[in-house]
């Protein structure tokens, strides 16, 4: 409590902070406290924020929508970029192209993203003057570095993936029996090859999707972008704790969301699943 205050630079005293103790019920047993928290958080009240004095399902939910937007653009921007270079670093394997497009997956697998978005707002914002340096509000432009920054780290791992996965079906027997039969090399990696490939990194994309919906906190605040992550950062720094419960929650609800999705979604793309094999 008075690390609360102490946070606005007030200093209370002890009548101020009983008071708040009786209004906001901390002057009950602990149980006491846990049940009631609980059960509101069923009925989806998640209490009010200290440092706002808002209600956090309301606040979370002004940030659904931006923090949904900035994860399926860095999803997008990610795939774009990642399966075509893991699918022709696979087709170029040992090759210059091959050790070409590793080399960068490896820059973008060890850049941090702190760094990597400093370095575009400095090259692209500032010296270029392409795109603006804060992303305060809504718009598609306003997206684009934060987004493009957490796609890039992202592309590294999944090119990875991709080239490995590509590799593996490459070696498989069906693909040399329908060579045997006359079907090109083309016919065989977009009908068979790719599609199996891409099915192990569903589970992958599941969980990227549920990292970027709780909130990329590093990224989002590098270009003030007002999602998730910002809220939470905001809510740690000022000692917030009913807003980073909230937060906590509904993160955890996001992966559980996000990995049942996946799983089912397994079922109707994998037609030996359907079939009990």
């Amino acid at each position: 409590m008075r690390a609360m205050f102490a946070v606005t630079g007030n200093i209370p005293s002890e009548e101020i902070l009983e008071d708040m103790r009786e209004q906001m019920g901390l002057n009950r047993p602990f149980l006491v406290q846990y049940g009631h928290w609980l059960m509101n958080c069923l009925q989806g009240d998640f209490g009010t924020s200290y440092s706002q004095g808002k209600p956090v399902s309301e606040m979370l939910a002004v940030r659904v929508l931006p923090t949904l937007q900035l994860a399926l653009l860095s999803l997008v921007m990610m795939l774009v970029m990642a399966v075509p270079a893991g699918v022709l670093s696979a087709l170029h394997q040992n090759r210059f192209l091959d050790y070409f497009i590793r080399a960068v997956t490896f820059t973008g697998i060890s850049l941090p993203n702190f760094w990597a978005g400093l370095l575009l707002i400095y090259f692209v914002a500032l010296k270029l003057e392409l795109l603006p340096v804060v992303s305060t509000g809504m718009g598609l432009q306003k997206m684009i570095l934060p987004a493009f920054t957490l796609a890039f780290a992202m592309a590294g791992k999944y090119a990875r993936q991709v080239r490995a996965a590509i590799l593996e079906e490459m070696s498989q027997d069906y693909v040399y029996g329908a060579l045997a039969r006359g079907l090109s090399e083309t016919v065989v990696l977009w009908r068979h090859v790719i599609p199996n490939a891409m099915l192990p990194l569903l589970t992958l994309l599941g969980l990227s999707l549920g990292s970027l919906l709780g909130g990329t906190a590093v990224v989002e605040v590098i270009f003030s972008y007002p999602a998730l992550g910002s809220l939470a950062i905001n809510a740690i720094t000022s000692m917030d704790y009913p807003l980073i419960q909230g937060y906590v929650l509904w993160i955890a609800l996001i992966y559980m969301i996000v990995n049942l999705a996946v799983d089912v979604s397994y079922s109707f793309l994998d037609p030996r699943l359907r079939k009990g094999v």
